[in-house]
Parts: C-alpha cells; structure tokens; sequence
C-alpha cells in the first residue's frame, strides 16, 4: 500500500509532537530545572554522601544482576531451544512472568517469602538478612531483569541452528569446548544486546527495589530511591532534579551502546 506524501508528513508530525510531549518536553524541563543555578550547584547536589552511596549501590546491584542473569539466560534459552523436555511451556511462561506481574507484587512476594515471618524468615536467624538489605534488592532486580536475555539469545539460537555444534561434536568436542568456541561467539551481538538492556532495566528498577530496601539514605537507597525520597520526603526538589539528570545521563550511555550494538549485530 502507497501512502500519500501529505498523509506522511501528517503521520511524521503526529509522531514527532506525540514523542514532543511525552518524552522531549520532560527531559528540557528536568534539564532546565537542573542547571538553571549553573553546574556547580548541580555537582554540589550529585558529589554528596547520599548521592554517591546511591550511585555505588546501583552499580553494584547492576555488577552483581547481570553476570547471574547472564548464566541463568543463556542456560535457559540453550535449554528452550535445544532441549526437548515436559514443562517447557511452563518454564516459557515463567521467562516471561516479570513482563505481566507489577514489580509492586514483586516486593511484596518477597517479603512474604524471605522476610521475618516468611517461609524462608529462619534465614535471618543465622544472622543473614535479606529483606530490607542488599540481598534483597539484589533478588528483586534480578526477577524484573530475568527474560532480558533469555529472549535475545533464544532467537538467535533459532537462527543459526544446529549443524555448526553438530559438526564440531563430530570433530571430537566436548560439549563445554563446542558452547566456547561455536556456540557463545554465533550468540555473542544477542547476548550483549540482552545485557544491555538488563543494565538499563537495573539501574532504572524503582517499584520492587523500594519494597525490599529499608531506605536509608547513604546505606540502602539507589539512585531512583534517592530520587524519590528528595523529592517526597525531604522537599528538596533541586537535589531530585539533580539525581535524576545523573540518572537520565547513565540511561542515555546505554541507549546510545543498545543502538551501536543494534547496528553492529545486524551488519554482523
């Protein structure tokens, strides 16, 4: 179907003003509420105790989120797309249970899982705790980042089949010298684009994480908690704007690498 030149420049500037509104406008005014006292003052708010206990805790969530998912994903989809099993529509559904279930319900199963009075609440009377501590955090990140990916790499398992690992056993490799040297560099751009978004999505997680995190400022806040807690408890709006343009910069790094990996993988 041919489409009009006027109906495409309508369609062309419906988006543009669509995208203006929703995302353009936003980002101009948290910038423009951010440096409107100059750098300085932004560098004062994001170089406090608090901001920088925010922004180590985030990355260290994201250091310990992604290596974990990227084990369990590439397992997973070797397991979907290779293996032939009872239940594999079921661990399907479960891969894909982060997308349906608000990350709301998320923390709240947790708690009723790990907390004091939960099914695993004995954990803490080791002395481990896990709700309202990093574990925690760090369990509630995990499950919002879990399908990542599993669902870049299943795809382009699909894609390149079996016969190059087929072959490579029929040369005398083992299965663990077949997965490093055919399987994980076939996989590599689906595998890498997978971890950029489960970097994007960790340091980005806002509803599980707050239920987990006993909200300490400068113990257990990231940085979208230091945001929140800114802006709603402390009145310091400023301080919000700030936290989240540093936010906003570390979103924008990792759109920026999700597009040149994009590129990369599909002239690869």
């Amino acid at each position: 179907m041919r489409i009009s030149r006027p109906a495409t420049l309508t369609l062309r500037t419906v988006a543009l003003v669509y995208l203006g509104v929703l995302v353009a406008l936003p980002i101009g005014l948290i910038l423009l509420r951010t440096f409107e006292d100059g750098f300085g003052a932004f560098w004062e708010q994001v170089t406090t105790p608090a901001a920088i206990s925010a922004l180590s805790l985030s990355l260290v969530i994201v250091a310990i989120v992604v290596p974990l998912n990227v084990v369990f994903g590439v397992a997973t989809a070797l397991a979907l797309v290779r293996g032939r099993f009872r239940g594999r529509g079921v661990v399907q559904a479960i891969v894909d249970l982060p997308f349906a279930v608000s990350p709301i319900v998320v923390g709240a199963s947790l708690i009723l899982l790990w907390g004091a009075e939960g099914w695993f609440g004995f954990v803490e009377d080791t002395g481990f705790k896990v709700i309202f501590a990093l574990p925690g955090m760090v369990l509630a990140t995990i499950f919002v980042t879990l399908p990542f990916v599993v669902r870049e790499v299943e795809p382009v398992l699909h894609e390149i089949g079996e016969e190059q690992e087929q072959a490579a056993a029929t040369l005398g490799a083992s299965r663990w010298q077949t997965f490093w040297r055919v399987t994980l560099p076939a996989i590599r751009w689906g595998l890498t684009y997978g971890v950029v978004l489960t970097v994007a999505r960790a340091l980005g997680e806002f509803g599980a994480v707050i239920m987990v995190s006993a909200g300490v400022a400068g113990e257990s806040q990231t940085l979208t908690l230091l945001v929140h807690s800114r802006y709603i408890d402390d009145h310091n709006e400023f301080g919000a704007y700030a936290a989240s343009t540093t936010l906003m910069f570390l979103a924008i790094v990792t759109l920026l690498l999700m597009t040149v990996l994009d590129r990369k993988r599909h002239s690869a």
